[in-house]
């Protein structure tokens, strides 16, 4: 497959137009060699490229790639130890950010959700369109919620308990911990998220709502596992998902 066939497929299969995103959602890098073995994973970082590089990959999709709003223009040091071995090796580099957080198929959100065991799903608002966040009805309690997720993601969350109720779960997952506002205004007992910040204990015991934090990385890999998954079903290609591991 051409890398130009496999981005066009990807962009409109994501509807990448819909979002106003922090970064370049599609092909990111482009590599010299036709795709036929695709490794996918969380982030470009260049243990995951020498995995690729080991594998005889042609091509890498992560949710996390390059070019963020904010960041440094020169390619130097870091930046260009990566795209150089991405160069070298002629292999393409996609990227899809919020687009596959909020896939109603394959989506980071929805994933998790239905990996947790939450049910009537339904997307919430938090202040910008596309909405990308679920919320649905769960039946466990907050402390075996907790073990769930534990047991699920294979990562301890840390949870900040505000009170007993956790029968409506509202899930953004990432580095989103500010939507917890949001979550409470659409009727959630508990926000699932992936990081927490200082404020993050406050706004929750204040407004009553409970918040976990389950991890950046392990709340974000169903997306990219599920993209290996698409690839191998709709063209047959040899596609998988390598974790390189990060507690946060």
């Amino acid at each position: 497959m051409h890398f130009k066939d496999l981005e066009n497929f990807l962009n409109n299969y994501f509807e990448i137009d819909l979002y106003k995103d922090y970064a370049p959602n599609g092909l990111q890098v482009q590599g010299s060699r036709d795709i036929k073995k695709i490794i996918t994973g969380v982030t470009a970082c260049e243990d995951l490229i020498d995995k690729a590089i080991a594998e005889n990959a042609d091509a890498i999709i992560v949710h996390h790639g390059y070019f963020w709003k904010g960041e440094n223009y020169p390619i130097v040091g870091m930046k260009y130890n990566r795209i150089a071995k991405l160069i070298q090796n002629g292999i393409s580099l996609y990227g899809y950010h919020l687009p596959l957080d909020g896939h109603a198929d394959i989506g980071n959100n929805i994933l998790l959700a239905k990996k947790l065991g939450l049910t009537n799903l339904e997307y919430f608002d938090t202040g910008s369109k596309p909405d990308i966040s679920i919320i649905g009805d769960y039946n466990l309690s907050l402390e075996n919620s907790a073990e769930s997720i534990e047991t699920s993601l294979e990562r301890k969350p840390l949870v900040i308990k505000a009170h007993n109720a956790n029968k409506r779960v509202a899930i953004c997952t990432g580095g989103a911990q500010d939507y917890i506002e949001y979550a409470y205004n659409a009727g959630a007992d508990t926000f699932i998220s992936g990081e927490i910040s200082e404020r993050t204990t406050h706004t929750a015991r204040e407004l009553g709502i409970n918040y976990i934090a389950a991890g950046h990385h392990a709340t974000e890999k169903e997306g990219v596992k599920a993209i290996a998954q698409l690839l191998k079903k709709e063209f047959s290609l040899d596609a998988k998902f390598i974790d390189i591991d990060n507690p946060a």
